[in-house]
């Protein structure tokens, strides 16, 4: 038995929930431990960050139990994508959490609708705000410049993906 086109969204919009969520959880730590390790003139960007993907994390909680899912918990702890022993890692890994976040969020615009679609493009948006405060550079379209360069899937000059 097949689902159906509506099933099938419905679906793909709760994974990209979940893996939103999931993502929230991992800034959460990430930040905790850019927290204890970034310098004065970063602390209160790393607070501000802090606080709002505790925000996020619960409307993303909520988001997940409106689409009839279990928002799953949160890791113990998470592997960090470099050592942080220094101010300077730590300000790459604010970079690094955001970009991380914007990335799930563009996969959450284009599955989900109404409200929650706005609400994932205003995270996107935040998240590249803040991607950009700690890099001091950005990129044209955050979270999918990042996918091509990864091998994701590239858009055709129709705008349909290319299937090989």
């Amino acid at each position: 038995m097949t689902q159906s086109p509506s099933a099938t969204a419905r679906s793909r919009t709760l994974d990209a929930a979940q893996a939103a969520l999931a993502a929230e959880h991992a800034a959460v730590y990430g930040y905790g431990v850019v927290g204890a390790r970034v310098d004065e003139a970063h602390a209160a960007l790393a607070r501000e960050a802090y606080d709002a993907h505790r925000m996020r994390r619960d409307a993303m909680s909520r988001a997940v139990r409106d689409l009839g899912g279990a928002p799953e918990a949160a890791a113990a702890a998470y592997a960090l994508p470099f050592p942080v022993s220094d101010p300077a890692a730590a300000v790459r890994l604010g970079a690094e959490l955001e970009s991380r976040v914007a990335d799930v969020y563009a996969d959450l615009v284009r599955a989900a609708t109404g409200a929650l679609r706005r609400d994932a493009a205003a995270a996107l948006r935040e998240a590249a705000v803040r991607a950009v405060r700690w890099s001091g550079g950005s990129v044209a379209f955050p979270g999918l410049v990042e996918r091509a360069a990864a091998g994701g899937p590239t858009a055709s000059p129709s705008g349909s993906p290319d299937r090989a």
